[in-house]
């Protein structure tokens, strides 16, 4: 994802970082005026744990508010993820403050000191991964720290989906004894920027499972560097408008359609006006508005803002 000068200036950025902050509306009070003042749209989190985003814009922008952002001690070794954009990604600019980066409905599950995230997983750049892999073969576990309608459309190769429909329901499904099983194995957790498998991990690790990997920069990073040459199969669902990328031109579609089980990425959302979700469907089954509409079965519903 190489930025050429004079084309496709338009890009989206993700990023988290953890670090202690005694005033979290003071930040966002500042953070809401910079990204206003270059013109930027998405969405920010803001909590006494630290700050999770994903904006977009033009590149020059979004190079400004980067440099300005990283001026804040906390935030000087933040981990800015790039890919391409289309502008049309948010319809507007929501900053907030919560109790969590990412709800998983404990905000003291996880400790944070100025270094980040405390006792998580072992952070491991893509290649350290497939180097993981090539030692430890079948043993090397890859667990997934999404939301399970996401890994439909794209997940590492045989991934254990967990079966949680927000990141609520993890801590829940960490402590059933699942995968107690897994506790001697190498896991390595995974998501999209990494943030939910710093505190996925975090959990993991409380509980007893003894060798606990996140992948830095998430699977955001890992395409980015071995595109689909690598152990990554499929699409990445995105919490924006452009709802799903792939990382090469040969990306396999391993979604099927809810309704015929033709291959696709596309989620549509549901057309019912009160709901939130999303339904899985091919082009053809797409047209068909009685397709569309949660009233007449169960669909995925779509998850809180995280990545």
């Amino acid at each position: 994802m190489e930025f050429t000068r004079g084309k496709n200036l338009e890009k989206v950025i993700l990023f988290y970082g953890f670090t202690p902050l005694e005033d979290p509306e003071a930040i966002r009070l500042w953070q809401q005026g910079l990204a206003e003042s270059v013109g930027l749209k998405g969405r920010v989190i803001i909590a006494p744990h630290g700050i999770n985003g994903t904006l977009g814009g033009n590149l020059p922008s979004l190079k400004k508010y980067v440099n300005a952002t990283k001026k804040y001690p906390g935030f000087k070794n933040i981990d800015f993820k790039w890919s391409d954009g289309t502008g049309n990604e948010f319809p507007r600019l929501s900053i907030k403050v919560k109790s969590e980066l990412v709800a998983f409905g404990s905000p003291h599950e996880v400790d944070v000191d100025k270094n980040g995230v405390v006792d998580g997983g072992k952070h491991i750049k893509p290649y350290e991964v497939n180097k993981l892999v090539e030692s430890r073969g079948d043993d090397v576990v890859f667990f997934d720290g999404r939301n399970a309608f996401e890994a439909k459309i794209g997940r590492f190769k045989n991934a254990v989906v967990p079966d949680v429909t927000t990141s609520r329901d993890f801590v829940e499904e960490i402590e059933s004894g699942k995968y107690d099983h897994l506790k001697d194995k190498p896991i390595v957790t995974y998501c999209t920027g990494g943030i939910r498998c710093e505190i996925l991990s975090s959990v993991m690790v409380k509980r007893g499972f003894k060798e606990v990997y996140q992948i830095e920069g998430g699977i955001v990073r890992y395409g980015k560097k071995y595109g689909d040459d690598g152990l990554w199969e499929g699409s990445l669902y995105t919490f924006d408008g452009r709802m799903a990328i792939n990382f090469s031109d040969k990306t396999k579609v391993i979604g099927e359609c809810e309704k015929c089980g033709a291959a696709t990425k596309d989620f549509r959302n549901c057309s019912t006006a009160s709901c939130h979700s999303l339904i899985l469907l091919c082009h053809e089954c797409s047209q068909m508005p009685s397709n569309l509409s949660c009233t007449h079965e169960y669909s995925e519903t779509a998850p809180e803002f995280i990545g």
